[in-house]
């Protein structure tokens, strides 16, 4: 196994929001991700100016790493006609130019891994994200037919997935392995393996949706093993000095579902088959939503299920979930509830989260990490902000201006 995280030991009494962390061959600047999140945008699974334009600005941010929104390894198992692929060489060339750009901007990138399983043939988030219907496939959507573990629909009123065969639980293993293969060709620093929130992998997993009595289903040793086989063969396939991580949910937050016990055994498990972090979230396996929709959500919710698989299974963990603010991040932290803090719809509405947390704890006075093209304007601005006795980030911002 690798040698475990660092930090960089030359930066005393810096936020350890703000301190290097290192993962087998990858060191990230901070400890900031940008985390994973579907933009519905792609064309016939290829990216879009949007996402060009959408992912360079999240590199631009002064995040640590940048992780692209789920991709799927086979054009059959998108969740929706919007959603980008790693199925074909033809998508490598695309995806490393986009990587390139983004680190010119001093990201470390990541891309996520799926197959959408039995939550398949969805409209676009943003277009209903209920079942594609008529009027959908009159407007050009492709139908989409989803397979998972079991004949158990995501709903009432949604298709009844196909129970995967041998043969095609077989052909996506090396489905996800040729995806693998694409990722490294493309340039990406890490990859992460979607294991949460209903979709495939997770939906062996699961009770709820896994009714199967042969080796893929009944004891969780039998649930654990897609999964498990894929983390495996990922690692054999990834050079050994590019990090793997999984996002998990933790719990499906539902009786007779995946538990944080579980969790906790199969977090072990991926530690042992080479798996570097996990990213823990939770929920997703019915329709209530892609993540928890049923949820009561506050401010780190979430971050109770990456302290316990940090502590009781021993491997280096993200939070995730309404992480708002730079000191809350800090805190988690310096609690040592995990070791990455992943921020993600906060991010879309202050993309330049990094740069302002950086800033606002003290770290940076001055804008020489931001573009350069936007630094030399912004240093002239504050200059003048501070001839007035104002920061950029105090809350005369919002004050109307005097007469």
């Amino acid at each position: 196994m690798t040698a475990p995280p660092t930090t960089d030991g030359g930066h005393e009494g810096r936020p350890l929001l703000f301190q290097p962390f290192t993962i087998r061959g990858v060191t990230l600047k901070n400890r900031i991700v940008v985390s994973p999140m579907g933009t519905y945008a792609a064309e016939d699974g290829r990216l879009t100016p949007f996402q060009l334009a959408h992912y360079q600005r999240m590199a631009m941010g002064g995040a640590g790493l940048v992780i692209m929104e789920q991709t799927f390894v086979t054009r059959a198992g998108r969740v929706s006609n919007g959603d980008p692929g790693l199925w074909a060489d033809s998508q490598i060339a695309p995806m490393a130019a986009l990587v390139g750009e983004m680190k010119r901007y001093g990201a470390r990138t990541a891309i996520q891994i799926s197959h959408g399983g039995r939550k398949g043939g969805q409209q676009r988030a943003h277009e209903g994200n209920g079942p594609i219907g008529e009027r959908d496939l009159a407007a050009g959507s492709e139908p989409l037919h989803p397979m998972g573990a079991s004949a158990v629909p995501l709903s009432d009123g949604w298709q009844v997935p196909v129970a995967m065969s041998e043969a095609q639980i077989e052909g996506v293993i090396e489905a996800y392995v040729a995806g693998a293969r694409r990722a490294v060709l493309a340039g990406f620093d890490l990859l992460e393996l979607h294991l949460a929130h209903g979709y495939l992998l997770q939906s062996f997993l699961s009770p709820i949706a896994n009714h199967r009595t042969d080796r893929w289903g009944g004891s969780l040793e039998n649930r654990m093993r897609l999964p498990l086989t894929v983390v495996r063969r990922l690692r054999a396939t990834l050079p050994d000095s590019m990090p793997l991580f999984a996002r998990l949910s933790v719990t499906d937050w539902m009786e007779g579902g995946w538990t944080e016990a579980d969790s906790v055994v199969l977090a072990r498990e991926l530690k042992e088959a080479g798996v570097d972090l996990i990213d823990c979230s939770s929920g997703g396996n019915m329709r209530a939503g892609a993540t928890n929709s049923n949820l009561a959500r506050g401010p780190g919710y979430q971050v109770s299920l990456s302290d316990r698989l940090r502590r009781e299974a021993g491997i280096p963990t993200a939070a995730v979930g309404m992480i708002r603010t730079p000191a809350h991040a800090e805190r988690i932290l310096r609690e040592e509830r995990s070791d990455l803090v992943c921020i993600g719809r906060q991010m879309l509405f202050d993309p330049f989260w990094a740069h302002h947390a950086a800033w606002e704890m003290g770290v940076e006075r001055d804008f020489a990490s931001w573009p350069e093209p936007y630094g030399w304007w912004l240093d002239k601005w504050a200059r003048a902000l501070d001839a007035n006795g104002e920061d950029p980030l105090g809350p005369e911002r919002f004050a109307d201006a005097a007469e």
